[in-house]
């Protein structure tokens, strides 16, 4: 019986500016065991799930297409501690996890980058996809049917506060509301911010990353969809944290801060509102997926 346990952590994407570009893995993971088996059957997620589209199958039949190999069937049991449709790039875990034991089952020997460019496709864009290959902040593009990838440090002593609600957002609806051009000057305004994000995060300047997170392509737009989240922007500045942005594509949100007691205050703070927020402080995770 040839097994692999894969884990993957989750996901912050776009970091305001960093539409579609951006990502930083942290340290909440998906654990997926994938077992070589006469057929596909799965096991820890609800029957919906237990289908060819699974995205955690998806990744790892596109490994062995690429590799010109038929696909095997497989039995794959998901521990996910990752929430769905929250912004934390739950689809991404799905697809890493996919792509990592078809790699190891397969005796393919891709490297990671490959491994990117094949499954980015299933995604569409890999804000999510390549932090949790690679880990850490990362920047990536597509050209040519190759996802490109860099890495940028993050200053030790920042720290990424979520605040969850109790209901879901698809990134299908939050892409809906999106335009399809915005005004020059916007854009423009976007390209500063982008270019100065990393360096900000780098060097762990709260008011410059407040700044840099300014966005004008997305986030507009895609606030009013988040119940609370003015209320919950105010709470935080109240607090001394303006560095405050969308995960992904939502409805979870985002303040980076150096205070280790902002989770704790925040959580006391939000307690008089409508919906319940999970507000928790993770930590930077710089290792990306990997084979246990």
């Amino acid at each position: 019986m040839e097994k692999v346990t894969v884990r993957v952590p989750a996901t912050t994407a776009n970091l305001g500016v960093g539409f579609d570009t951006l990502g930083c893995a942290l340290r909440l993971y998906n654990t997926l065991s994938f077992t070589l088996s006469d057929k596909l059957s799965f096991s820890g997620c609800d029957a919906e799930y237990q289908t060819p589209d699974n995205l955690a199958y998806q990744g790892f039949a596109a490994v062995y297409d690429h590799a010109g190999q038929p696909v095997p069937g497989v039995h794959i049991d998901i521990a996910a501690n990752i929430p769905v449709c929250r912004g934390l790039g739950s689809s991404a875990a799905m697809i890493a996890a996919g792509a990592l034991a078809a790699n190891r089952l397969g005796h393919f020997d891709l490297d990671t980058a490959t491994l990117l460019s094949i499954v980015t496709p299933i995604e569409g864009h890999p804000d999510n996809l390549a932090p949790a290959l690679f880990g850490g902040l990362t920047a990536s593009m597509m050209a040519d049917g190759q996802v490109y990838t860099v890495p940028y440090p993050v200053h030790p002593e920042l720290r990424f506060v979520l605040l969850s609600p109790d209901f879901p957002l698809s990134t299908h609806a939050a892409r809906s509301v999106l335009p399809q051009t915005v005004p020059f000057k916007d854009a423009v305004g976007q390209l500063s911010r982008l270019a100065l994000l990393p360096k900000a995060l780098e060097l762990g300047d709260e008011a410059l990353i407040a700044h840099c997170l300014a966005d004008r392509l997305h986030q507009p737009y895609r606030f009013p969809l988040i119940d609370e989240s003015d209320a919950l922007r105010a709470l935080a500045h109240d607090l001394g944290c303006d560095a405050f942005c969308i995960s992904g594509a939502g409805p979870t949100l985002l303040c980076i801060t150096r205070d280790g007691t902002l989770a704790e205050r925040l959580s006391a703070s939000a307690v008089g509102l409508k919906h319940h927020w999970h507000i928790q402080e993770l930590a930077v995770d710089h290792s990306g997926a990997a084979c246990l």
